[in-house]
């Protein structure tokens, strides 16, 4: 798969998460944001309001230090489908 390609397949995949309407588990929407920030290369500190939703994030970006900008994109989506096919 290309670059291009993942990049549009993980547009979709964000797409799929931002149309879903129905709360998602907290563990779930972590791994999803430090995937997300991973893939999109957006590093901005976390801006909750609450202090320990933001050590949370943080530790989650911590995780995923080490992990590439494609390679964070393909887990993203891979978390996504599997989240909706379990789902059913």
């Amino acid at each position: 798969m290309t670059s291009e390609e993942l990049h549009t397949e993980f547009l979709a995949a964000v797409d799929r998460i931002n149309a879903h309407t129905e709360p998602f588990p907290a563990d779930f929407l972590l791994r999803l944001y430090a995937y997300y920030k991973k893939a999109t290369n957006d590093y901005g500190r976390p801006s909750s309001s609450k202090p320990i939703i933001n050590a949370f994030k943080t530790n989650a970006l911590f995780q995923v230090q080490d992990v590439t900008q494609d390679e964070a994109k393909r887990i993203y989506i891979d978390l996504v489908n599997n989240y909706f096919l379990y789902r059913k």
